[in-house]
């Protein structure tokens, strides 16, 4: 006789499963999507919230870090709204069209939604609970993945954007997706999808502004052959922030992504992402500026499953006090994706003894004629460069603060938008002139 082991279930694993068989015959679902649900809420059911075990997950056990879930947010009121109006300012130089959402609901009210000729944006609520083709034809199905977290939104899923921009279009403003929280604490599971058609091009934000909340979020972004996305992505939280970036890239495809956080308390980032065509290319690159007890996480895979494209990926952490980064990089060369091109780099920025930054870039390649590298770096700022600013008469937390400029700098130049360029930076100088 077998006996069969279990797990026990933490009060957070528990809530939400109770969350979902409380609430599953009310969320936005038609029947294939009812489907898709149950499915993602078993394979969540059967393994729990993420540990240390998986090693994926190692140095950011969710299990333990997230001790309760809260409750899933209600429909926003209108003192909520009226404070969602000043968010986003980070990108608010920006001529840009704005879709806002509060506790993960979208707000039309709020938004742009003026008509444009080749962009279509709905949402995702609306589109789940109508069975719309554009969702059936891509959401799950963009680079299919066991991952828990991604199962734990897709199972519970409620609201986001769906924004689908036809072929050839080049769209004259960027969509910025302005996401705010209200001053009560929840837990909000957001679903986003972005279909850019052959030739189109399209520049995306995502601002994330939240309290105590917990946020729950994954974008799907399908880029057809030939197009042409930037993706920016700005978080700023006092809660609980896990997301997902799920990209599959066409043939001859050009798209960029960076990823600022600051001033945030436990975020994970994780990308998946496919080339899926020849000819790509493809820059993933982020800034993590950290303090107190933060705790930021990085994990994506890069696959390459066609030749002749190119990837480079460069993340920048600068840790003070207590924080801890993770980067956790994993580049997959299949046997078919002859000349690959791609390069990993991560660096980490110690300003305090106690501060911990955890790399782990890894390779694995199943072809023969790649050009393929990664590096990983962690120290401290160099004494003699400090030295001589201050030499010039400019004091220690200026001097320390130029020298952090010029890390980070480098990775931030690489953007070719001027405006969130500037935007990003001055998000930074902004923390860096809040730092004690």
């Amino acid at each position: 006789m077998n006996a069969e082991v279990r797990a026990i279930k933490t009060p957070a694993e528990q809530a939400l499963v109770s969350a979902y068989e409380r609430t599953r015959a009310a969320l936005p679902s038609s029947s294939a999507v009812a489907d898709l649900r149950d499915e993602a809420f078993k394979r969540f059911d059967a393994k729990g919230l993420p540990h240390r075990r998986v090693e994926e997950w190692k140095y950011t056990d969710l299990r333990a870090l997230m001790r309760d879930a809260l409750p899933l947010a209600g429909a926003p009121d209108a003192a909520s709204k009226a404070k969602a109006k000043d968010a986003g300012k980070i990108f608010a130089s920006i001529v840009s069209r704005k879709l806002v959402f509060v506790d993960g609901a979208f707000v039309p009210e709020l938004s742009d939604l003026s008509p444009e000729a080749g962009l279509t944006i709905g949402s995702m609520a609306d589109a789940l609970a109508k069975g719309d083709a554009l969702v059936a034809a891509h959401v799950g199905k963009v680079f299919p993945t066991d991952d828990i977290a991604v199962a734990l939104n897709t199972a519970l899923m409620g609201d986001g954007a769906v924004i689908h921009v036809a072929a050839g279009t080049v769209l004259e403003r960027p969509i910025h997706l302005v996401f705010a929280s209200s001053d009560t604490p929840s837990s909000n599971f957001i679903r986003s999808l972005v279909v850019v058609e052959k030739g189109a091009q399209l520049t995306i934000a995502e601002s994330h502004e939240q309290n105590t909340s917990q946020v729950h979020a994954a974008l799907e972004l399908v880029i057809g052959d030939e197009a042409q996305v930037d993706y920016f992505k700005a978080t700023q939280t006092r809660g609980l922030h896990v997301a997902s970036l799920i990209l599959n890239a066409g043939a001859n495809v050009k798209f960029n992504t960076f990823a600022l956080n600051s001033d945030a308390s436990l975020v994970r980032n994780q990308s998946f992402v496919r080339f899926s065509g020849e000819g790509s290319v493809g820059g993933l690159r982020g800034v993590n500026l950290l303090r107190s007890k933060e705790h930021v996480d990085t994990t994506m895979t890069i696959e390459h499953a066609a030749g002749h494209c190119a990837s480079r990926e460069q993340f920048k952490s600068v840790l003070d006090n207590e924080s801890k980064s993770v980067f956790q990089g994993k580049i997959v060369v299949k046997p078919h994706a002859q000349k690959t091109d791609t390069k990993m780099m991560t660096r980490a920025l110690l300003l305090s003894d106690e501060a911990e930054a955890y790399n782990k870039p890894e390779l694995e390649i199943f072809a023969d004629d790649v050009v393929c590298g990664h590096g990983a770096t962690a120290g401290a700022l160099d004494p003699g460069l400090k030295f001589y600013l201050m030499s010039r008469g400019i004091d220690d937390k200026q001097a320390e603060a130029l020298l952090i400029q010029a890390f980070i700098g480098e990775t931030v130049e690489e953007i070719t938008h001027e405006g969130f360029r500037d935007a990003l930076m001055n998000g930074a100088l902004e923390w860096l002139e809040t730092r004690g």
